[in-house]
């Protein structure tokens, strides 16, 4: 059975939402976090609701409403989240009246709002959709769970026209906290002239994306989504490139095959060794892009790296703004992702034309 990507919408640092421009006016940040452009969510939600819902909440939402409707899908078959931190603005602002008010008239509205699931059930309760729900947070492949649990569903025919997700959103304490571990760069950087810098750490990032799988074939599918696999702490450098190359035999492909590999290189030098090694080994007669200078790092972000592949294939070019090595001139046909967050959660995405 083929799993197609019939459609895709993705809010991040760049003018990604209800643009026709594929990524050719990139925008350029200079500090150490990028926020996303949000869209005028009035167009998705009611004003009234809106006021209740916090940035990740917004985001999720309208992304999804974007993605059905770019489907011509009214309702789901089901609805698949995947989220490392959640809601972290509800959480936040819970704990820190929990202080201020000495633990007493609390307002229920960001407790209730603070869960991880909240994103995938404002969605079902606003299209009244009681199908299948189900949010995965397993930290750096939260969205890689949410896609086999959406492929497994679909290969075992219990729905059809599954809408999947990956969100996370960036506060300023979760920003400050993750700074102090040393997670992002020091000094500002502009996000155009990251992989040049050499030093530890990287750029903080958000967004939201949302795509609408299918096994039915159409003029209208983005893609093929071929296959997915995880990897938890591989052993060595020679680990990661024989899981490579066996997730290409299993769909019969060799490295030869694919023409270009999109790597979640993140201008972090403690991390982005890996990727170094694997572009002068397995990864060197291959086209290279990039695509976190864009969005930033955070453990959802794989989501956006799959709506970037998704759409290369469809518009059939590759935007300059994320080119790293380009061996040949070619229309992507194939096309692998390779990310890992932390060192410790690897993925393998595999794109195709239809």
């Amino acid at each position: 059975m083929k799993i197609y990507i019939r459609s895709s919408t993705c809010i991040s640092p760049q003018n990604t939402f209800g643009n026709h421009n594929f990524l050719t006016e990139v925008v350029e940040y200079n500090g150490t976090r990028l926020n996303a452009i949000e869209p005028d969510y009035k167009e998705f939600v009611d004003a009234k609701l809106l006021r209740r819902m916090s940035h990740i909440i917004k985001m999720g939402v309208a992304a999804s409403m974007d993605c059905l409707k770019k489907g011509n899908v009214e309702m789901p078959g089901a609805i698949i989240t995947g989220t490392a931190y959640g809601c972290l603005e509800d959480t936040i602002t819970f704990l820190s009246r929990i202080i201020e008010q000495d633990e007493e008239m609390l307002p229920p509205t960001a407790f209730i709002q603070s869960t991880h699931n909240t994103v995938a059930a404002q969605i079902a309760l606003m299209l009244k959709c009681h199908g299948y729900n189900n949010t995965f947070v397993h930290k750096g492949i939260s969205f890689e769970s949410a896609l086999l649990d959406a492929m497994m569903l679909l290969k075992e025919n219990e729905a059809d026209n599954i809408l999947v997700g990956g969100a996370d959103e960036m506060t300023d304490a979760s920003f400050t906290i993750l700074s102090r571990l040393g997670l992002y760069k020091r000094w500002p950087v502009s996000n155009l002239n990251l992989y040049a810098t050499k030093t530890r750490g990287t750029m903080g990032g958000e967004g939201s994306a949302f795509f609408l799988l299918s096994d039915k074939t159409s003029e209208k599918n983005l893609a093929e989504l071929t296959g997915i696999r995880t990897l938890y702490k591989p052993g060595t450098l020679k680990d990661i490139e024989k899981k490579v190359i066996l997730f290409l035999a299993e769909n019969a492909l060799k490295m030869d095959d694919i023409d270009i590999v999109i790597t979640g290189k993140s201008g972090d030098t403690a991390h982005d060794d890996i990727y170094e090694q694997l572009n002068h080994s397995l990864f060197n007669k291959t086209n290279l892009a990039n695509y976190k200078h864009l969005c930033g790092e955070y453990p959802t972000s794989s989501a956006f790296a799959l709506w970037l592949a998704a759409n290369m294939i469809k518009n059939g070019m590759v935007p300059d703004a994320v080119v790293e090595r380009c061996v040949l001139k070619t229309t992507p046909k194939r096309i692998l992702i390779y990310n890992h967050y932390q060192k410790i959660y690897h993925s393998l995405m595999l794109v195709s034309a239809i």
